[in-house]
């Protein structure tokens, strides 16, 4: 009882977040080139989201899923970088105990529902190739509508089911958090008991669902190549480096979060590294690859910018 009391009246307020380097010169330059980077996503992404709503042409499965992704994205850059930008220029790189929190909250959240809607576009492409004559029956509006919810419910749940295993730990002694923002396992390493049941927890939810969805898109993609091979002879090489570019981001953003979170707190020193693919480098190659490499989008983001000019004109 006497030692639960000292916990209770110890609890730590903040957080400290070490960032990437020490090197005064360096952090300048990454707050230089991660501002740009943040720019160019969320310019990206908006525009991606704009031209799918309002382009007729785009009123389409395939480019719903699309529209819905880049939003992810861009919510996903949103959640932490600003911060992080801030504190690369700032000597004092403080958070409090609900910003820590919060952005656990929202890192699993987005990251959750992102690799779901990766699913489901897979799936959504594998209906297009495999049984096209039966595409927009099997992918009607009903269903693309259920297919987004169920990735936002789904990667709520998936927040949910952990949160509560850190949240209500003791945090009494050091309150430095080895990253550019906080996260399970690194908040988890500060707690002042042992928390092997939560480290259980955390590679059960979170490593499980980075390393099934990643099997399950790699197996998508594989039987949707297999596919392209045996039933056209044309436009193979333009399929080929179409779904080389998926498999790509795919690898990307699974890649870091299958490395940490099945081995959460193995100590590695990368981690930290490897936590700025899926939060900063994903979120501006999705749109590159999934849209703006896309003759289809580039026309409508033209019709859309024309349509713009020609108001601006008339006004």
């Amino acid at each position: 009882m006497e030692s639960m009391e000292q916990l209770n009246q110890s609890q730590v307020s903040e957080f400290v977040s070490l960032g990437l380097t020490n090197s005064q010169d360096i952090q300048f330059l990454l707050f230089a080139l991660f501002s740009v980077i943040y720019v160019l996503t969320v310019s990206g992404n908006l525009l991606i989201v704009v031209t799918v709503f309002y382009i007729p042409n785009l009123h389409t499965p395939m480019y719903f899923l699309l529209g819905n992704l880049s939003f992810v994205d861009m919510t996903l850059a949103s959640f932490a970088t600003p911060k992080m930008i801030v504190n690369l220029v700032k000597k004092q790189k403080i958070i409090s105990f609900a910003g820590c929190f919060t952005q656990i909250f929202l890192l699993h959240l987005l990251g959750g529902a992102e690799m779901v809607l990766l699913v489901f576009m897979a799936y959504d492409r594998y209906v297009a190739i495999c049984k096209p004559l039966h595409y927009m029956a099997i992918m009607n509006k009903k269903v693309c509508v259920l297919l987004i919810v169920t990735s936002w419910f789904l990667g709520l749940l998936h927040a949910g089911l952990q949160i509560p295993f850190v949240v209500n730990l003791p945090f009494c002694g050091p309150n430095t958090v080895e990253s550019i923002f906080c996260d399970l396992p690194l908040v988890t390493k500060l707690a002042c008991i042992d928390t092997y049941i939560v480290e259980i927890v955390i590679v059960a939810n979170s490593g499980m669902i980075s390393l099934s969805c990643f099997s399950i898109l790699l197996i998508s993609y594989s039987v949707i190549l297999i596919t392209i091979r045996s039933h056209s002879s044309t436009g193979q090489s333009k399929a080929h480096a179409t779904l080389t570019a998926y498999i790509t981001v795919v690898i990307i953003f699974f890649g870091p979060c299958i490395f940490i979170y099945i081995w959460p707190f193995s100590n590695h020193s990368v981690d930290k590294f490897l936590a700025v693919f899926y939060t900063i480098v994903t979120p501006i190659l999705n749109p590159i690859i999934y849209t703006l490499r896309n003759k289809e989008m580039k026309t409508a983001i033209n019709k859309l910018w024309n349509a713009f000019v020609t108001s601006r004109e008339d006004s």
